[in-house]
């Protein structure tokens, strides 16, 4: 049996098995959908693949069987998303030198590294370090950690989060950012890109779970691998190694060079702040690489719009995960990320469904299953660059991303308050279900810019993303309190790990609730000639501006 015909089989067994309700979304198919794309038939899906041409032959099938049109360029299913693929090898040197006296480091205990340069070999050898605050450059903020530092040839050194996430009232950060609430200047994304605009040949992170928002498990999760699109060679990142410097291993390597890192996490809170040399010390580190071009791919299924098809509403969800790895207590070696996130495929699925089952929206539906978002957001990224209708006319981007899996809730969770109107939209929603909506509970995760509707924001696509773990839901069994544990579960046991699985604590039926609501935002604005906009204060507001009158 081909790929293809298997899929098709899959596909239709699902379609088949259970009764349309075209206007609630039902626990029963969502899991079906679940258990399907986290089996071990689609290896833990990872870009590059066979897991990856499964999965891809699997949504096709399933999106043509539920009667959608091909959305992608040229009338095909897929947009084909070239990716640069990169894995260390076993370490030949890891030390930190201080003194004269180099100190071993173990992959995975004290740092964490990766690579996106595309080479069979990368080292680094006996570079100076330099402690760069937060590492933020952001004049509209007049915020400058960097003051001229020359980093070529070094390894920057910096703190996780925005420079005001532990600042207390009368110290200069208080205000510049976003508090507790993470600006993307606090995430490592753009404390590596930063790096490279300087030209350093490395750049480490100092880890700590709060500011973070996730623990160091995660971090070392994807086991040397990377991502990154192909790019030119004058594009490629200067850094040779990029990662993190686990908490304890930092204090000890600042010590070493007679630093104190809380009085420097203290002084990375005023604008007086300069980057500091960690006198006497040097990193080193050499790796051989494995390094291919993979063709990856998004898939694009569409539904027309009868009398606007040219404006679009776009859902979203990722359909990669992190593939093989170690096994786990259990012995499993999949990462298949049964919540992360193919219960948001599952969600595009049932979404579809009930628009086929009703009449021809106005405006055209757009459904994008995204490649590598695990990777860096870089499937959606791709489109983003890439858009195959134009982003000035597409109405909103509607991000599905984790589901809270413990049943059904008094509330709805937010991400991003104050961003745009649909937060308005969702408000509106879920008042028909009789819920309300709770701001993010754990702004300081950054999670508006840490999944795919990020890459449409960044150009002024108005977005809206529903993620479970974003805060504790008031849930109707156990309130607040359960709504807490079960965060604190998943993030701190399953996220990005083996035990992302179905398993018989799932409740789906408040996730179906958190589905419709998606569903009835998007088919209102399918329905209507109404365009979302961005809220005054918000960064992503000049670049829609710019396009208004398109949509006159």
């Amino acid at each position: 049996m081909t790929i293809r015909t298997l899929a098709l089989a899959l596909a239709l067994g699902l379609t088949a098995t259970l009764p349309v309700h075209a206007q609630t979304v039902e626990p029963a198919r969502l899991e079906q959908s679940v258990r399907t794309l986290a089996s071990d038939l689609f290896e833990g899906r990872a870009p590059g693949t066979v897991g990856e041409e499964r999965t891809i032959g699997y949504l096709v099938a399933r999106f043509e069987a539920l009667g959608l049109e091909p959305g992608g360029p040229d009338g095909q299913w897929v947009q084909t998303v070239p990716l640069l693929h990169t894995k260390l090898g076993k370490a030949e040197a890891l030390d930190v030198a201080q003194g004269g006296t180099a100190t071993p480091w173990t992959f995975g205990k004290q740092v964490y590294l990766s690579t996106l340069q595309p080479r069979d070999h990368v080292a680094v050898d006996k570079a100076p370090l330099v402690f760069v605050g937060h590492g933020v450059s952001a004049p509209e903020r007049g915020w400058d950690d960097f003051k001229g530092v020359d980093l070529k040839g070094k390894i920057a050194v910096f703190l996780i989060n925005d420079p005001d996430f532990e600042a207390v009232k009368g110290e200069d950060a208080v205000g510049k950012f976003g508090g507790r609430t993470m600006t993307y200047y606090g995430r490592w994304a753009y404390k590596f890109e930063e790096a490279a605009r300087r030209g350093a040949i490395g750049a480490l992170i100092v880890h700590d779970t709060p500011g973070a928002g996730y623990g160091w498990n995660v971090v070392v999760s994807p086991g040397g691998e990377n991502y990154d699109l192909v790019r030119a060679p004058d594009k490629v990142t200067s850094l040779a190694v990029q990662g993190w410097i686990e908490g304890e291993a930092a204090k000890a390597l600042f010590a070493g060079a007679g630093l104190d890192l809380a009085a420097l996490r203290k002084q990375a809170r005023s604008k007086a702040f300069k980057p500091v040399a960690l006198k006497g010390a040097t990193f080193s580190a050499a790796f051989p690489v494995t390094q291919e071009v993979v063709q990856s791919a998004n898939v694009l299924a569409r539904i027309p719009g009868a009398k606007r098809p040219d404006e679009t509403v776009m859902y979203g969800a990722h359909w990669d995960a992190y593939g093989k790895g170690a096994p786990d207590a259990q012995g499993r070696i999949y990462r298949a990320g049964a919540n992360d996130d193919a219960l948001g495929i599952a969600s595009l699925f049932e979404i579809a469904r009930a628009f086929k089952a009703g009449p021809a929206p106005d405006r055209s539906i757009l459904f994008a299953a995204w490649t590598a978002e695990e990777r860096g957001l870089l499937g959606s990224e791709y489109y983003a660059v890439n858009p195959v209708y134009p982003l000035d006319k597409t109405v909103a981007n509607l991000t599905i991303d984790i589901l809270q899996t413990a049943g059904k809730a008094k509330d709805v969770i937010l991400v991003g308050k104050g961003q745009d109107t649909l937060e308005d939209d969702l408000a509106k929603a879920a008042a028909t279900q009789g819920r309300v909506v709770t701001q993010e509970s754990l702004p300081e995760r950054g999670l508006f810019y840490r999944a795919d509707h990020f890459s449409m924001a960044k150009r002024g696509v108005p977005v809206l993303l529903m993620m479970g773990i974003a805060g504790a839901s008031d849930l109707v069994d156990g309130g607040r309190t359960a709504g807490q544990a079960w965060v604190d579960a998943y993030t701190g046991k399953c996220y990005h790990q083996a035990c992302d699985a179905v398993d018989e604590t799932w409740k789906l039926d408040g996730a179906a609730q958190d589905i419709d609501l998606m569903l009835d935002i998007g088919r209102d604005l399918a329905n209507s000639t109404r365009w979302p906009e961005w809220k005054p204060g918000s960064e992503f507001k000049a670049v829609r501006d710019k396009s208004a009158a398109t949509r006159k």
